[in-house]
């Protein structure tokens, strides 16, 4: 199955970070958030993927096209320009396809492009800027029992603040960034669809998925939710930036559950 990456948005809200570079590429723990992404899905046993290119295209071109030298010792004979790579990586299974999918496309769009490169009844999506726990095999289960066209992830946003729980005026415990288990699920990503979901799309770069694909899928009775519990955390801004590489650099990203 092949597992389709949305990695062409600008990350406007994320100047800081992306002036130079697309947000699929910002590091946590000195990788970009795009390839801890990608590990998950491995993790699961899938390593196809299809990149949604845009903003910076080239910026992820790059960096996997010169994987292994960042990745291995080596050595280079100059005069031949021979190179002999020393050891391998856990990557070295995984396939990629790089799909231009224009600066200005919509989500919709973008997925509408590589149609051509999913070539299975069903195909994994989300998007490159997100880290979850999600078990994969069990989503992918899910979707498969119930028959649905599509299967969305929901998920528990983190609050923004920290959540104090006192007692007598005294502080009994701190939290940083919560569940909100109040406000209900919202959309995590982490998508699953058989091939019928590309006709609610449309090639047109103003085809926004999460507008008229994903609600006409709703109304026709066709997108299930597989609720997750656990932790997801988008990259939005330098604060999810910050506390993302935080968690990281504490051993405590959860999302990791690779070895």
């Amino acid at each position: 199955m092949k597992v389709v990456l949305l990695a062409g948005g600008l990350g406007t809200r994320l100047r800081e970070e992306t002036e130079f570079k697309p947000k699929p590429m910002v590091e946590v723990g000195g990788m970009p958030i795009l390839w801890h992404i990608m590990k998950t899905f491995a993790h699961y046993g899938y390593n196809e993927f299809v990149v949604c290119l845009g903003y910076r295209g080239d910026v992820i071109k790059n960096y996997f096209l010169n994987y292994e030298m960042r990745s291995n010792d080596f050595t280079l004979t100059l005069g031949n320009g021979k190179v002999e790579v020393h050891s391998k990586h856990d990557e070295s299974s995984w396939t990629i396809t790089f799909a231009e999918t224009g600066l200005n496309a919509m989500t919709g769009s973008r997925v509408k492009q590589v149609e051509k490169y999913v070539d299975g009844d069903l195909f994994m999506l989300t998007y490159g800027d997100g880290v979850c726990d999600v078990n994969i095999a069990e989503l992918v289960k899910f979707h498969q029992a119930h028959g649905k066209i599509g299967t969305v992830t929901g998920v528990l946003p983190p609050s923004r603040f920290g959540e104090l729980e006192t007692e007598n005026g005294v502080v009994k415990s701190f939290a940083e960034k919560p569940q909100m288990h109040n406000g209900g699920f919202i959309n995590g990503g982490y998508f699953v669809f058989k091939r019928d979901f590309f006709k609610y799309l449309q090639a047109d770069e103003s085809c926004i998925m999460e507008r008229k694909p994903l609600e006409e899928l709703a109304k026709d009775g066709q997108l299930n939710i597989y609720e997750h519990t656990g932790f997801w955390q988008c990259m939005d801004t330098y604060r999810d930036f910050e506390y993302l590489n935080g968690l990281w650099k504490e051993g405590k990203a959860e999302w990791k559950v690779w070895s």
